[in-house]
């Protein structure tokens, strides 16, 4: 399966999010998608406490390790591809965690605008 197309929002190659913890719908580390990925898992973000609790409170538990799928628990400060949906709903609640715009994949541009995405870009100091 060909994923060397996966570009980013700002239209650039996808950087990879993370493999401490090993994120990703295919658990290669990007935030790629395909059709089997129902839930758009597009978006590398940061997470922070307030987010982890409201996820929880939303019924998503990130914080419980779940050996048998692969998901080791999150911490505040680990980055994580989350579903598109779920970023909408904690911007909507004011406790959106930011993210890395190079990780994110542009297919988050047909429900969020690159504008609102920047908002909550972390900055890499260079």
């Amino acid at each position: 399966m060909q994923h060397d197309a996966a570009l980013n929002v700002l239209g650039q190659p996808l950087v990879p999010c993370s493999f401490e913890p090993l994120t990703g719908f295919f658990r290669d580390g990007c935030c790629k998608t395909n059709e089997q990925d129902l839930g758009s898992h597009l978006v590398c973000a940061i997470v922070s406490n307030e987010f982890l609790q409201f996820s929880l409170k939303k019924g998503n538990d990130l914080i419980t390790p779940r050996p048998e799928y692969r998901f080791p628990g999150l911490v505040a400060g680990d980055q994580w591809c989350l579903c598109l949906n779920r970023w909408i709903e904690a911007l909507e609640a004011n406790c959106a965690p930011m993210i890395k715009l190079e990780s994110t994949h542009q297919k988050a541009l047909e429900k969020v605008s690159l504008e609102v995405l920047q908002k909550y870009a972390e900055t890499a100091e260079i």
